[in-house]
């Protein structure tokens, strides 16, 4: 695959980034196009390794060596082709993936890995802009109805797979516009939303209907719905947040974070009016929360105007390197410094928050924390400790919880009838997706917990297939490592 010898003659590259001083006077994507050439010369450092152990590092099990192979050669069209067999939505997951496809590489032993992300992302920009991915309507209908809830990642790959196998697919999204978490949540400056929006078209065009500000267990009931569709598919995420119970979490200033880069996102949509506005300008912002969530609100906090940006992470700071209990290809918990963590803001690692401090208006003005030490004995789960005399005092206005989530709202749940586990995701097996309630299906966050979008896609795939064979008595949809390579 590539060029045999390729990865000997050319370095990784991949898009390099705007200067700071530019990129943060607005939310637009601030990545640098590569000439044709340099993405040529980067397929073509995929190596005929044998096996391809990014197979196994992508949870789509995307064709990588295949599509590399193509760029390679300039076959764009056929690139593309390739991609959307497994990949529904290559244009999100070639921006917000973490790939750990890639470290998962053969050649990432003891080299830099192929960048596979930036091809991908390449690949299919060069369809839209080629005109290549059109709408593809089914030939004919089942004249079976299928409701998807959620219309993220999960609930969109489902809702398009299904139209494709020709049901008639509609997708309920509480929120004014689908995407979910993509649209409210993921900063404009790493997606700009009219990336959602082609694709949407495309999804409209193919037969889909989208029904928008409808919340399914208020608005309408998930037993109303039921008896109106052949099947239900709950793909509404893990939306849990995971709060910080300490003294002061009740001040003004303390924040979920996805209540601050939510309401951005509407911001930057043209919406000026809210209950209550919650920006960074001229305030020294903390962010507590070492992970992805943690650094788009540092970035959005710079973009803001932000006197100062800190960022707490109460686990200990990793090593750049592969840790040796997390061999190749596995993935591994390293130290990554993204680009909003190069636009300023300060990190602080095994760093815990104590207490909340306002003032006499009930505003947070600080914070208290301790450093901490996590002391692990052989087969014991590490415990905390706290370190004494470590107590300091930081000026605080705005304190953004990038905590996490905890797992799936339960009004879907307690209205049907079905079963969770105790993380209150809704148990639905990975054999069939199918929740203990006979034509409920379960796909994304919502079924396995918070992961990866590219993960979410994945379980919208594969779920619909089941949901095509509990209508049909058996589908033609493809299957994890299957290809479908005449749609794109």
């Amino acid at each position: 695959m590539g060029k045999i010898t390729g990865f000997l003659e050319y370095e990784r590259k991949t898009e390099p980034y705007k200067p700071v001083d530019q990129r943060i006077k607005n939310f637009r994507e601030f990545t640098v196009p590569m000439k044709e050439k340099e993405l040529k010369e980067q397929g073509a450092r995929c190596m005929d390794c044998g096996i391809p152990f990014c197979h196994s590092g992508c949870p789509l099990g995307n064709l990588i060596p295949d599509f590399n192979d193509a760029v390679y050669r300039g076959k764009w069209e056929k690139a593309a082709e390739i991609l959307h067999a497994t990949n529904n939505f290559p244009e999100f997951t070639g921006r917000l993936c973490p790939a750990p496809c890639e470290e998962a590489c053969v050649l990432g032993i003891n080299e830099d890995p192929v960048s596979i992300e930036n091809i991908e992302k390449n690949i299919v920009e060069t369809a839209f802009k080629k005109g290549w991915i059109i709408a593809v309507p089914p030939q004919s209908r089942t004249g079976k109805k299928v409701a998807v809830i959620g219309s993220g990642p999960a609930g969109l790959a489902a809702a398009q797979q299904l139209n494709r196998a020709g049901h008639l697919v509609t997708v309920y999204e509480r929120d004014e516009k689908p995407g979910g978490l993509l649209r409210y949540g993921i900063p404009d400056f790493k997606m700009e939303k009219h990336i959602i929006d082609r694709r949407l078209k495309v999804l409209e065009d193919e037969g889909i209907e989208f029904k928008c500000g409808i919340h399914v267990g208020k608005d309408i009931s998930a037993e109303e719905l039921k008896e109106s569709f052949d099947a239900l598919v709950l793909c509404g995420g893990a939306t849990v947040r995971r709060n910080l119970p300490i003294e002061g979490s009740e001040l003004k200033g303390v924040v979920q974070a996805m209540d601050f880069l939510a309401q951005n996102n509407r911001r930057v949509d043209g919406q000026k009016k809210f209950k209550e506005e919650i920006k960074a300008t001229d305030k020294n912002v903390i962010v507590i929360g070492g992970g992805d969530t943690g650094s788009d609100c540092i970035g959005t906090s710079f973009r803001q105007g932000a006197k100062s940006v800190t960022n707490f992470e109460i686990l200990n700071k990793p090593t750049t390197e592969r840790p040796q209990d997390q061999p190749w290809p596995f993935w591994p918990m390293r130290l990554r410094t993204s680009s909003s963590h190069k636009e300023g803001a300060e990190r602080f690692f095994s760093i815990s928050t104590k207490k909340f401090v306002g003032d006499k208006d009930g505003n947070l003005k600080a914070l208290i924390t301790s450093e901490v030490e996590w002391i692990k004995q052989p087969g014991e789960r590490p415990v905390l400790k706290e370190i004494e005399g470590t107590e300091k005092e930081w000026p605080c206005d705005l304190a953004l919880l990038a905590l996490g989530f905890t797992g799936s709202e339960l009004t879907l749940a307690d209205q049907l009838g079905l079963e969770v586990d105790p993380r209150t995701n809704i148990k639905a097996s990975v054999k069939d997706y199918q929740s203990n309630v006979p034509g409920v299906f379960v796909a994304g966050d919502q079924r396995r917990g918070q992961s990866l979008i590219v993960w979410a896609i994945s379980e919208g795939r594969q779920a619909a297939y089941h949901v095509d064979t509990f209508l049909m008595g058996s589908s033609s949809l493809p299957l994890k490592g299957e290809g479908d390579l005449p749609r794109i």
